[in-house]
């Protein structure tokens, strides 16, 4: 299995037919932000849109450890979270997954409603990943 995640953008946009369980096909155009990238790298890598998958989103925060109070937030709203914390590797963070398609607009809204909640806390949602069979 690969994993993508939020990282750069290419900087092109391409018209795409996408299948989401109810709804019907659509034509989307992603933006050129990080988001948009993974999605267009997806593609490339010939991601199944049609299931829903894990997805996995990343939240930072300005200084370690969060309070409690942040992770027991983020529980209450996603479930079971995961508090990896700093090493060698770099900064700690906190993770929690939601299975759902994988679309930009569930992806972005996700990371703006939890960098909401998170906010007082000193935290921001800004990547995720999703886990495809390798090519």
């Amino acid at each position: 299995m690969a994993s993508v995640g939020a990282l750069r953008p290419i900087g092109r946009r391409r018209r795409l037919p996408w299948v989401f369980g109810r709804m019907t096909t659509l034509i989307a155009d992603w933006p050129d932000d990080a988001d948009g990238g993974v999605f267009r790298r997806l593609v490339e890598h010939g991601f199944d849109f049609s299931k829903q998958h894990s997805i996995d989103y990343n939240v930072d925060f300005d200084s370690w450890p969060p309070r409690q109070a942040a992770i027991d937030l983020l529980e209450s709203l996603h479930g079971p979270v995961t508090v990896h914390a700093p090493d060698e590797h770099g900064d700690g963070y906190i993770q929690f997954q939601i299975r759902a398609p994988v679309t930009y607009e569930g992806v972005t809204t996700v990371q703006r409603r939890v960098s909401a909640v998170m906010e007082p806390y000193g935290g921001v949602c800004e990547s995720w990943g999703v886990m495809q069979d390798a090519p």
